[in-house]
């Protein structure tokens, strides 16, 4: 009746007044802004994609893209052509018939999506703005970095953002990269994340500097390999290696420090600083990280390696609020609302005497029913106390902490 009277008082009223009215139903107002006014969901989208030009604009610091041959396309394309409309290909692949050169794809992607996918995820984990800022580099020489789990064949490999424990990554990792004979090259390792002293530095894990070619081992190393020591409580910390190639000799002097470095003060690095100071001689070329959180090891490290404490982090959680106790509370349950005004340590022993009261030294407890709900309660209890039966029998609430 009511939709009817107002069909009947708003056939006069303007289109805007309607829409307004429309909106009023069972005494309810209108939420937000009304339809004219407020932005579409294809707005709303837009205004998001829509960024500052002055704090988007990124610098490329590293080598441009290499360009592959016409010829290589064509071999490519004439290849995918064959292969896009033959639907046996995978019927024949499932029954070993035919093979797929897994080698080969990996060097085709290698060479043409690599850079951008690693660049892509470099900056979803926020790995140039914290080591750059404003400035980038696409990954034109792959990384392959393995560390060697306790002297057995097992390897455990970088990617970009695997995961990686301290205890695997314990001991200097293996490198290898594609370089030409002459050249030079600087590797360092460092994390953003958690330093103790300023929280705008990074810590430098492994650095080594003049590498004649790909011979890692034979380049000059300024500071000896620190295994990942991430804080307990944190979460997951960055390890980032970073490859540079050099134009020429460099004099790392400076960062020379005495092997073994066990100060962390002295390890303390700045990427961007760095980089800004030899960058007429170091060009970004290779890029691969991981991710490490605390394991028991990291205790062992700060304790006997470091000689220092082990930071831990914890949340203090604030105490819950208890409303003042009143007389005769409405619709709370009698025992439940008694204990949130009694010490809980009283409330545990009540549960650990229930418990002993039950068990004996020499013999098996009883079995549990069958059928808990089938099992008839006397009438005569309360029903505050009838429920807590229930849930014994059955499991429920605080009797599972003493089971």
């Amino acid at each position: 009746m009511a939709n009817v009277v107002l069909r009947i008082f708003t056939k006069d009223l303007p289109s805007r007044l309607k829409i307004h009215l429309g909106q009023v139903r069972h005494g309810h107002h209108l939420r937000g802004k009304p339809p004219t006014i407020a932005r579409s969901l294809k707005q709303r989208l837009e205004l998001l994609k829509e960024v500052d030009p002055t704090t988007s604009f990124k610098v490329n610091i590293g080598f441009s893209l290499p360009r592959i041959s016409l010829r290589k396309k064509q071999i490519w394309m004439k290849e995918w052509k064959a292969k896009r409309f033959d639907t046996n290909l995978m019927e024949q692949v499932r029954n070993k018939e035919s093979f797929l050169n897994l080698e080969e794809l990996k060097k085709a992607w290698l060479e043409t999506d690599m850079p951008f996918h690693a660049r892509r995820i470099a900056d979803h984990y926020g790995i140039f703005q914290d080591l750059f800022e404003d400035a980038f580099f696409f990954p034109v020489v792959p990384l392959e970095i393995n560390y060697r789990i306790k002297d057995d064949d097992t390897f455990v490999r970088v990617h970009t953002g695997n995961v990686i424990k301290p205890s695997e990554a314990c001991k200097s990792p293996e490198v290898k990269y594609k370089a030409e004979e002459g050249s030079l090259w600087t590797l360092v390792m460092c994390t953003p994340d958690g330093n103790l002293e300023n929280s705008s530095n990074e810590y430098c894990h492994w650095f080594l500097g003049n590498i004649p070619g790909n011979r890692v081992e034979q380049g000059d190393q300024l500071m000896d390999y620190l295994t990942p020591i991430p804080a307990r409580g944190v979460g997951y910390y960055r390890y980032i290696f970073v490859l540079y190639k050099q134009n020429q000799h460099l004099n790392y002097t400076e960062f020379k420090r005495v092997q073994p470095c066990l100060h962390l003060k002295e390890r303390n690095w700045n990427t961007l600083e760095f980089y800004r100071k030899y960058q007429d001689y170091l060009t970004p070329a290779g890029l691969a990280f991981f991710q490490s959180d605390w394991d028991p090891t990291v205790k062992e490290v700060y304790h006997s390696a470091l000689d220092t404490k082990e930071p831990i982090f914890q949340y203090d959680f604030p105490k819950p609020y208890v409303r003042p106790q009143t007389w005769f509370p409405l619709k709370q349950p009698f025992n439940i609302y008694l204990d949130r005004y009694r010490d809980p340590k009283e409330i545990m022993k009540e549960y650990l005497l229930k418990k002993l009261r039950n068990v004996h030294p020499f013999k098996k407890p009883k079995p549990p029913l069958k059928y808990p709900n089938a099992s008839s309660l006397d009438n005569r209890l309360p029903s505050w106390l009838k429920t807590e039966m229930v849930k014994e029998r059955l499991g429920f609430g605080r009797i599972n902490d003493l089971k």
